[in-house]
């Protein structure tokens, strides 16, 4: 499994926030710059990149940053926040983005996902957030009535083979993962699936490994780095086989 260190992008600077609330944010560096390097240095191997003023926008406001990022490491980006048509992936993707992440795109109009898809293959992925295992869209400020794993099936089916999925209620909480939840968003897709939200420690890394989920490629963690409560070095061995 791959671990994804986290950096989202408000006002410029990298911060995290708890359960996806904008106004409970935590600002970690003033120039996403930094923190790409320091995970980089210290042994990830990718980037998970998240626009969040782009996310409320509904368009990039970020991508200047971006390609800071990308001519700064020598790692590939997945780029998240505000690609709701064809040629905001564009843009993203001419930024230097490796892998661009469709949230509330691919939730609103699967068709229009469904055709980035099938011009860009494995380099688009669907980013599916819940709150009560119901999909959250619009930067996570609105909730809707889908299932969570209704969407991941649905998108499956169009062709998307890669998914983010993010349980809101434990997202910045560190306080451990929702296996129950990841259970059901694994079985939904025979795609790559990508957790996020409350990995807090080793042991929680750990507890991910032993599901032993055969699509589960990665792990985005960013609050439990920020703090130090493990390195990328370690985490990355934890997930290793």
């Amino acid at each position: 499994m791959i671990l994804y260190p986290a950096i989202d992008i408000r006002d410029g600077k990298a911060v995290r926030l708890i359960q996806g609330d904008y106004d409970q944010e935590t600002a970690y560096d003033d120039d996403p710059v930094v923190a790409a390097r320091r995970w980089v240095d210290d042994g990830a191997r990718w980037l998970h990149v998240v626009d969040l003023d782009g996310a409320r926008a509904g368009e990039p406001v970020n991508l200047e940053h971006v390609r800071r990022i990308v001519a700064s490491v020598n790692v590939p980006v997945q780029l998240g926040g505000g690609l709701r048509d064809s040629r905001k992936v564009e843009e993203a993707f001419s930024s230097g983005a490796e892998r661009v992440i469709l949230g509330t795109a691919a939730v609103r109009d699967p068709e229009m996902a469904e055709a980035i898809a099938a011009a860009y293959g494995g380099r688009v992925v669907a980013s599916v957030d819940a709150r009560s295992g119901k999909v959250a869209a619009e930067g996570w400020t609105e909730a809707s009535e889908l299932g969570t794993a209704e969407v991941i099936a649905a998108l499956s089916e169009r062709g998307i083979d890669r998914f983010v999925y993010t349980p809101v209620e434990v997202d910045g909480l560190m306080k451990g993962p929702d296996l129950d939840s990841l259970h059901e968003a694994a079985a939904a897709t025979s795609g790559e699936l990508i957790y996020s939200g409350g990995v807090g420690s080793l042991d929680d890394l750990r507890m991910l490994t032993e599901l032993q989920l055969g699509n589960l490629g990665g792990v985005i963690v960013g609050r439990a780095l920020y703090e130090q409560r493990f390195t990328v070095t370690e985490a990355q061995a934890t997930l290793d086989p």
